[in-house]
């Protein structure tokens, strides 16, 4: 046990501890602290009924509970207290505990601040999955012992004591896990930054400020890598403490891991420039994986061979969820992209397809604009099926570029109530080599738990047509 460790654990026995949100991440971390002999008091809105799966896999353990829509009542008098993602900092019942002494934090913050391994963390608006993904595998690919974890859904805290310092550790980050963190991490990874999750930040500038604490407690021993193609991410670069490398699908910056004419991927220093891979190695399909594969490059080359990194390229089949092929029935094939949690990745998603599509999508309002879908809707799009709150928002933006360019008068729109019933309706208007694509460039949160469940359920209900 590396001694940070073991100090942490003699702190935390005695405290009064509070767990916000029984879910993913915390039921481990209740567990964890459970086996240390913390006394905790678990919390969640939901109601018992609703837990009882969570909550079984805690008996035997001295937890308590409160729970339902009063949950933040009995949030008093608490030593420390770890919060769920999605929970603001600055909701009154924590500011009131702050103000008294509690130190607020959370599974994520307080596992990077005990790590004792080399953390690789990505974040960004879209490809965060996917790239942390592919750092993971790079790194095992070429024989070190790895980790993955954070928000890919993967837990880590409990594995902490498992963990060596020749290790390497390698997370996917959220805004939501970033906005209160203040930990230094090795190798920041920073995708890309557009409209997103404006229904929990207040604003976009808040947004962004949470994003930059990816790379705000790195030192000049650390790397920082930036999308240089987006102008909020490269301009990340001119406030970095540590030694920032930008990679880019169009620009040769001079420096860097960058795309050559011959589609090439070129790692670039002042000594000296060498060829990593051809970009056609890439099973992946769409010029937003070629990115992802330019920032985990950049991330892992000095660390792993290119042979490794080609090897990944060429096996690697991507993520389920992430414009996953589901299904081909009489010529007809659907895919998942139920992680299109956004208009950006929508986009991206749909360029990878080189004909016109049966589009179904919409879902839960994240405040974001839905603007730039307007001219790929027209131009893309030979049905489009729309569900969820935000069914009437892109039907407004479609007509507003129809109004515009006169493109896409011919694209039939229906509504649909279910999901159940948008797939049924998309496979009636499909001919044979049609392609039906879920994309909801929204959240899954009005009609699901989260975009894995809404990708599920609509493989389930494709596999029963």
């Amino acid at each position: 046990m590396n001694q940070k460790l073991a100090d942490y654990k003699n702190y935390i026995r005695d405290k009064k501890v509070a767990v916000l949100g029984i879910g993913i991440s915390n039921t481990p971390l209740i567990k964890y602290l459970a086996a240390i002999g913390v006394d905790i008091t678990a919390f969640d809105k939901s109601e018992e009924k609703d837990l009882r799966e969570q909550m079984k896999t805690l008996d035997g353990l001295k937890i308590n509970y409160s729970l339902g829509k009063d949950y933040m009542s009995n949030l008093k008098a608490f030593d420390v207290i770890f919060k769920t993602p999605r929970v603001r900092f600055d909701i009154p019942e924590l500011v009131a505990e702050s103000e008294r002494g509690a130190v607020i934090t959370s599974e994520m913050e307080v596992f990077c601040d005990l790590c004792p391994a080399r953390i690789f963390a990505v974040t960004g608006s879209d490809g965060k999955t996917t790239t942390t993904t592919l750092i993971y595998e790079m790194l095992k690919n070429q024989g070190f012992k790895c980790w993955l974890g954070g928000n890919i859904g993967i837990p880590l805290l409990d594995r902490i004591d498992e963990i060596d310092e020749n290790d390497m550790v390698v997370l996917e980050l959220s805004s939501f896990q970033l906005h209160t963190m203040k930990c230094r991490l090795n190798t920041a990874v920073v995708t890309n930054i557009s409209h997103n999750h404006l229904d929990v930040h207040k604003s976009m500038e808040e947004y962004i400020d949470a994003k930059k604490n990816i790379f705000r407690y790195q030192t000049g021993d650390d790397q920082l890598i930036l999308n240089y193609d987006n102008e909020i991410v490269r301009n990340f670069g001119e406030e970095a403490e540590s030694r920032v490398v930008y990679f880019s699908r169009i620009h040769d910056m001079g420096k860097g891991m960058m795309l050559d004419a011959d589609c090439n991927f070129i790692y670039k220093t002042v000594q000296d420039s060498k060829i990593i891979m051809n970009s056609e190695a890439i099973q992946l399909p769409g010029v937003h994986n070629t990115e992802n594969y330019l920032a985990a490059a950049a991330a892992v080359v000095d660390y792993v061979e290119p042979g490794a990194i080609r090897q990944v390229a060429r096996s690697f089949k991507g993520v389920e969820h992430r414009n996953e092929l589901v299904r081909e029935l009489n010529g007809i094939k659907f895919y998942n992209d139920s992680i299109g949690s956004s208009p950006t990745r929508t986009i991206a998603t749909m360029k990878s397809f080189k004909q016109k599509l049966i589009l179904i999508t919409g879902g839960y309002d994240k405040n974001i604009p839905y603007d730039d879908m307007g001219q790929i809707l027209t131009e893309q799009v030979k049905c489009l099926v729309l569900i969820g709150q935000t069914g009437l928002l892109i039907e407004k933006v479609f007509y507003n570029e129809v109004g515009k360019s006169g493109k896409g008068r011919e694209i039939s729109i229906y509504k649909c109530h279910t999901l159940e019933e948008a797939v049924e309706k998309a496979y009636t208007c499909a001919v044979k080599n049609d392609i039906i694509l879920l994309s909801p460039a929204s959240a899954s949160f009005d009609m699901f738990k989260n975009f894995e469940e809404r990708g599920n359920r609509f493989k389930e209900i494709v596999n029963s047509l």
